[in-house]
């Protein structure tokens, strides 16, 4: 929902390797500070400045994500494209 509410769209894929399967997702967005990028999946750490819930969440979902990625021994990767937008992927062993 995050891409697209700040993306204005998203693109959801499933890439299949030999040792991990990745979940991604890519928008057009603003994407997130490169000084906030390792901070952003912390508890209640919002990308969006407002505190209003009107315009954003609780700052749980990429904590959730990464935990869910963490305990099946993945990991959660966010990335800035460099025309703008956000990759996000969720990396999974197989």
């Amino acid at each position: 929902s995050n891409a697209v509410r700040y993306g204005g769209s998203a693109a959801v894929s499933v890439i299949e390797q030999p040792r991990q399967v990745i979940l991604r997702v890519e928008d057009d967005g603003p994407g997130i500070p490169e000084d906030r990028i390792g901070s952003i999946t912390e508890p209640f750490v919002r990308g969006e400045s407002s505190r209003s819930r009107a315009t954003g969440g609780a700052g749980l979902g990429l904590t959730l994500a990464r935990a869910v990625a963490d305990e099946r021994g993945g990991s959660l990767v966010l990335t800035n494209k460099p025309a703008g937008g956000l990759v996000a992927e969720i990396r999974l062993p197989r």
